[in-house]
């Protein structure tokens, strides 16, 4: 058992969280035959992935992985082989930070979109967060144009996301390497909705694979295709070698990118609209800035504004420490034993393995667990008041002698795992909130006698967290910027 029963499975950084205050910035413990290493500061993790990334570079097997259809996503493939650096290349190529800006005129045309939306129809706010996000993210991977209404691949996203957002944790995993005769009971059992959702889950993989993958090839082949991620690697595959490996590695990274896309951007900019209503006071003050800016005129935030929005980046910033969308990041394996402040880490072992050959012997090596949520409650760094959204701890003379960019997060990942695609989600994120704030005020909604509801600082569990559903208003702050929309 280990230190199962000492585990908030559901909720597991607020436990390794808990344990740092005890023992410390790096922490060993077993949870059903495998070892876990949590890695609760900045600077070690830092030290760690950064500086010894030729060590800390790899990912553990993770079993759910295979048995929710999703062992080709680029985020889990091991350090130590082609189809990672296979995939990386095709990332840096399609979203690098020079590369990144080329997708600013999309990101600025969507958001108009997005704000029709808001206004239109403001209790459906989080449908519409999610079509913006997957507009942009498809825009630029496939060069597809999502549907206003119902699109049929942005809903088979969504439905997988939610299925993996619960079950592809570490800790899920071990679970399922403890006992893996679990993947062998027939889905219909009681008690093993898991499997049904695993079922589901490798369905829709399939599908948010192959679609708009063979969307892209037929458009190439009729001529109509546009410039997009997949597009363009298409038509550079190296006749020289394996073309079908190549294409096979087109589409999955593409497919990581439609997925882990959706599913962060969307999930932040659910927690910005909460985080507006609980702070209105951060909201008056992004706003006043905005105004300073481009006036109460028609006009609407561009991204030639941002130098000149210090503050509306410091939301931002403050979006990303007060609740980290993953908040363990992905798990690193390590390629070889090693040893950091008198502590011993053992070398890993990634061995991928078919969920039906599972066994608890083919299992060795620790899982580094990177705890970004504690890292963004570190009183040390962020002051006492880390619960607290204040997007001024961002602004202090000592950040702004040399701050780091936004996009070095730590919940973007760290060392040479780090997500490929930060440049674009950060683009994506702040054109919605800055235009978001140039045009509503984001309140409480009111019940039918008038008085306002509630809304409370609560979000779901699982591998990827966003606040659970609460209900707002928008309100416009200009009929002009209004009628433009």
């Amino acid at each position: 058992m280990g230190n199962f029963l000492q585990l908030n499975i559901a909720r597991p950084w607020l436990t390794y969280t808990h344990w740092r205050k005890k023992y410390g910035d790096l922490i060993y413990f077993r949870l059903l035959g495998l070892d876990f290493i949590v890695v609760n500061s900045e600077k070690v993790a830092r030290a760690l992935m950064d500086q010894r990334s030729a060590i800390y570079s790899d990912r553990p097997f993770i079993a759910t992985n295979e048995l929710f259809g999703v062992n080709f996503s680029t985020v889990m493939l091991p350090y130590h082989g082609t189809d990672w650096k296979l995939h990386r290349k095709m990332f840096h190529h399609a979203l690098r930070l020079e590369s990144a800006s080329r997708y600013h005129h999309i990101h600025t045309k969507r958001v108009r979109a997005l704000l029709k939306d808001l206004l239109d129809d403001p209790s459906h706010f989080e449908i519409h967060i999610q079509r913006f996000v997957a507009s942009n993210v498809m825009a630029f991977t496939y060069g597809y144009d999502v549907a206003p209404r119902n699109d049929p691949i942005v809903a088979n996203v969504k439905e997988l996301v939610d299925i993996l957002a619960k079950a592809l944790s570490p800790e899920r995993s071990a679970i399922v390497s403890a006992f893996p005769i679990l993947t062998r009971l027939p889905a219909w059992l009681p008690g093993l909705g898991s499997q049904r959702d695993a079922a589901r889950a490798r369905e829709l993989a399939g599908q948010v694979l192959n679609v708009p993958f063979n969307l892209v090839k037929k458009n190439i082949d009729t001529g109509v295709a546009t410039h997009s991620m997949v597009s363009d690697c298409l038509a550079q595959i190296d006749e020289k070698e394996d073309q079908h490996k190549q294409e096979a590695a087109i589409k999955a990274a593409a497919a990581t990118a439609f997925i882990a896309g959706f599913e962060s951007s969307s999930s932040m900019l659910h927690t910005f609209i909460l985080a507006m209503i609980l702070y209105p006071e951060v909201q008056a003050k992004g706003q006043a800035e905005i105004d300073s800016v481009i006036g109460v005129t028609s006009r609407l935030p561009e991204f030639d504004d941002r130098p000149l929005l210090p503050y509306v980046d410091a939301i931002l910033r403050e979006l990303l420490r007060w609740m980290p969308v993953v908040p363990l990041g992905i798990p690193h394996a390590t390629s070889k034993d090693d040893v950091y402040d008198d502590c011993f880490i053992p070398k890993g072992e990634n061995k991928f393995i078919k969920y039906s050959e599972l066994t608890k012997t083919n299992l060795t090596g620790a899982l580094v667990i990177n705890n970004v949520w504690a890292m963004s409650r570190d009183e040390s760094k962020h002051g006492a008041d880390v619960e607290e959204f204040r997007p001024e701890r961002h602004l202090t003379a000592e950040n702004n002698s040399g701050p780091q960019p936004i996009s070095a997060d730590p919940i973007f990942g760290l060392g040479r795992r780090i997500c490929p695609g930060r440049f674009t989600a950060e683009a994506v994120i702040w054109i919605a909130i800055v235009n978001i704030l140039a045009t509503f005020r984001i309140v409480k909604s009111k019940d039918i006698l008038g008085e306002e509801i509630d809304v409370k600082k609560e979000f779901t569990a699982g591998i990827a967290i966003q606040p659970v559903h609460f209900s707002c208003s928008f309100v416009s702050r200009s009929e002009e910027r209004a009628s433009t929309l």
